[in-house]
């Protein structure tokens, strides 16, 4: 039986619990159609869905590569998606910035990292691809023009230093770069332009795409639906479902509307919705990443999630009822997500945790002068200030910080076992700056399964789906329970690197 029989019974959303008298947050569901007969409005030679990391690093590979006519479709009004607003953290093994402050790492290293954050249900093939092609994916972006500071940062779950960021502590930082290149190099893009649905032929290979044009997100659509034929093939990069409620409440009835989220409002699943409708593998859709770096002071992303994600490895996160660390302060997202959660005041109301560093040491990252300035974290000269502005116990507040402060001296947290390499000479010290920390739903880990070439796999026949690819967050799997800080990036670009390779030789 062929793909196209079978379009008309692939009811994947209901199984997924989205249909249990939910109604969806995001616009009406694309619905694919057989292409016999199909009037061709338009013939393209790759069709790329969504201007993010894994679109922008798609449509220049396959450019590169020697397609003469890439068209990338954006469905909001601006380009960049989801990525323009991540952390513009970039994480890859044996980089120039590590052979100069002499970090010891290889793609082994990195992999068997992440492989610990997935905890045992992610996928090493993957990430060993990813691991191994991060350099080019960073090279692509130092090639576009993308600056980053001139430190390496170690995040929570890594075992060394082998993150970048941009200097604009954003990922505009590379989603504007990447884009401009595009634009250089002849790629045709398109915002405005919302997804619809696939076009199948009969050999059940991916033919086309729907587009609605003139698309304006959650109003109604007056635009004109068109149908594009895609000569090589249709590349999805189109996200997560950060921002569909319906679906997170789905997985974990506890990430209600109340819960804030990092992601665009564009963050809402139809692309990888209509990937399960033609027969694509769900994977660990239940998985979803909150952020232990957020802040309850500040919506979206914000300013506190960076400079946080700077100071967790010489800072001090302290329980508000008790004056004492509760958490290894770099370790994975899960973990240190689940025990900020876990602090609450004698009734199990919500008391976010608070994160203590010394001023001399934040004011190295931009993002201090802002998160002061707009009143998202504090700075004070004293400890007993501190203490009475969060009712935090002060006696045991300040044995905490002697303890402390004899780890970053003797190299050993005997505590929680934090990595203190990045600590070194940093004591928690007069003046401090403050800031309180509360998770928000920030990565969905969870989407349709692809193989190392970024071909998006078929549940009914064990294979690909032909004309198909996928990159980016709409692939699940691949993390498994926790995604690594600073590994979404790669990821994206290089999976996105994958399916134009893939493309272009099919």
């Amino acid at each position: 039986m062929s793909n196209v029989d079978l379009l008309g019974r692939r009811k994947f959303i209901a199984g997924l619990g989205v249909a249990a008298g939910a109604a969806m947050v995001a616009p009406a569901m694309a619905v694919s159609e057989k292409a016999d007969g199909v009037k061709w409005d338009k013939e393209v030679e790759v069709v790329i869905i969504g201007s993010g990391f894994a679109g922008l690093a798609a449509a220049i590979e396959a450019t590169k590569l020697g397609a003469k006519d890439v068209h990338i479709f954006e469905k909001m009004s601006y380009f960049g998606g989801n990525s323009a607003i991540n952390g513009g953290l970039f994480a890859a093994p044996g980089t120039p910035m590590q052979k100069k402050e002499n970090v010891d790492d290889s793609v082994e290293r990195m992999v068997n990292d992440q492989l610990a954050s997935g905890r045992g249900i992610a996928d090493e093939g993957l990430l060993r691809h990813v691991a191994s092609h991060a350099l080019e994916a960073l090279q692509m972006t130092l090639d576009a023009g993308s600056e980053y500071h001139p430190y390496l940062q170690q995040l929570g779950g890594h075992s060394v230093a082998r993150t970048y960021q941009t200097t604009v502590s954003c990922g505009a930082g590379i989603t504007q770069p990447l884009y401009k290149e595009c634009k250089r190099i002849g790629v045709n893009t398109h915002n405005r332009s919302k997804f619809e649905g696939f076009l199948v032929g009969k050999d059940g290979k991916v033919v086309g795409v729907k587009m609605r044009t003139n698309y304006h997100f959650n109003e109604d659509q007056p635009g004109e639906v068109l149908n594009i034929r895609a000569k090589k093939g249709v590349i999805m990069a189109t996200g997560g479902f950060g921002q569909n409620v319906d679906l997170r409440m789905a997985q974990d009835p506890t990430l209600t509307a109340e819960v804030g989220c990092t992601n665009a409002p564009g963050a809402t699943g139809e692309g990888m919705f209509e990937m399960f409708r033609l027969g694509a593998i769900p994977v660990h859709l239940a998985h979803i990443q909150s952020g232990p770096w957020a802040s309850p002071d500040e919506g979206g992303f914000g300013y506190v999630s960076n400079y946080s994600i700077y100071n967790f490895p010489h800072s001090m996160a302290v329980n508000r009822l008790t004056g004492k660390r509760f958490m290894n302060e770099i370790a994975d997202r899960k973990t240190r997500a689940d025990a900020e959660l876990s602090c609450r005041n004698e009734k199990g109301e919500a008391l976010p945790p608070i994160l203590i560093t010394s001023y001399k040491d934040s004011k190295k990252h931009p993002n201090t002068k802002k998160v002061i300035k707009y009143n998202v974290g504090w700075k004070f000269d004293t400890i007993e200030e501190l203490a009475k502005h969060f009712d935090v116990p002060l006696k045991p507040l300040k044995a905490q910080i002697e303890e402390y402060n004899s780890y970053v001296k003797s190299g050993e947290d005997k505590q929680f076992g934090k990595n203190m390499t990045k600590a070194k000479d940093k004591y928690i010290e007069a003046p401090f700056t403050v800031v309180r920390l509360w998770p928000k739903v920030h990565y969905c880990q969870g989407g349709v399964q692809v193989n190392v070439k970024a071909e998006v796999k078929d549940s009914f026949t064990g294979k690909s789906i032909p004309g198909l690819y996928a990159a980016g967050e709409v692939c699940g799997g691949i993390h498994g329970v926790s995604r690594l800080g600073s590994c979404s990036i790669p990821e994206c670009m290089v999976m996105g690197m994958t399916a134009a390779r893939s493309i272009m030789k099919a």
